[in-house]
């Protein structure tokens, strides 16, 4: 199955765009992308933004600081968890554009980093295609701003439990060949989904031999008490569900995808020069497989 031959909708839902904010340019000729409009309720907490703080980044608001501050009182390594699975994204992409990879959907992409996954991937291959997805209208606002820096970038506004409209969308197939392998990345994100098994499965049913599979993924199998309360702060303060797996589960998230070595590892040790050394047990593990 290609990428291009699952489901025919649209992602796009009603509401409001963020304030202020303007339709980002293409480059080229292309036309701008209309304005996502989704209401953004800025008094409560999102991930997106949460894990932002966590990074040190300023795309956040009270809310998210407050909940953030919440579960670094109850999981201190918790900031050393973002920086880990963002320093393993690095790596992951520089594996696959080793393997010449040269086609990315960020899947549950969050808000822009200091390092956005399209430059980490154009040091290592010039003219790589990258795919931002995020059902967060404020991480989308963003990743459009992104599309001035070339043509080879795009931004979808889409909910991963849809996969049949991932595929369909015009910016996937625009960008990305289904003939193609392409790298499938799931960044700190499928914790976030009650089954993540089911998207998982469905874009990487359609991806073409020799595509990768990304994941970071958090576990409590190492701090289960302190983990579960920073759970339950989540789902109190209306962030959502933050639902760690053990490591095996996580593993068999893989599927058909092979992982490669060191396989499924804290993050912060995946193909690390030295060791992460954070403030307690691993709560983020990562891996890459790929499809044969």
């Amino acid at each position: 199955m290609s990428l291009h031959a699952v489901g025919t909708g649209t992602s796009a839902r009603p509401g409001t765009a963020s304030p202020g904010a303007a339709p980002a340019r293409r480059a080229g000729n292309a036309p701008a992308a209309p304005p996502v409009r989704t209401p953004l309720a800025l008094h409560r907490p999102a991930s997106a933004r949460v894990h932002d703080h966590l990074l040190g980044g300023k795309d956040n608001y009270a809310a998210d600081r407050d909940l953030a501050r919440q579960v670094l009182d109850v999981l201190p390594q918790a900031a050393d968890a973002a920086r880990d699975g963002r320093a393993f994204l690095a790596r992951a992409v520089r594996a696959c554009a080793e393997r010449g990879i040269r086609q990315f959907l960020d899947l549950g992409c969050g808000l822009p980093a200091a390092d956005n996954l399209h430059r980490i991937a154009a040091r290592h291959a010039a003219g790589t295609r990258v795919v931002y997805v995020d059902a967060d209208p404020l991480v989308i606002a963003h990743a459009r701003a992104l599309l001035v820096e070339g043509g080879n970038i795009a931004a979808l506004h889409a909910d991963l439990r849809d996969p049949a409209a991932i595929l369909a969308a015009p910016q996937v197939r625009r960008l990305i060949d289904p003939a193609e392998p392409v790298a499938l990345v799931f960044s700190s994100v499928l914790h976030f989904l009650a089954d993540p098994a089911a998207p998982v499965a469905a874009l990487g049913a359609a991806a073409a031999p020799g595509s990768a599979l990304i994941v970071s993924h958090a576990t409590a199998d190492h701090a289960p008490a302190a983990v579960a309360e920073a759970a339950r702060r989540y789902a109190a303060a209306g962030a959502g569900p933050l639902l760690p797996r053990r490591v095996p589960e996580i593993a068999r998230l893989f599927g058909p995808f092979a992982p490669l070595s060191p396989g499924v590892v804290p993050a912060g040790g995946w193909r690390a020069r030295a060791a992460s050394r954070g403030r307690g047990p691993a709560i983020l593990y990562a891996g890459v497989g790929v499809r044969s």
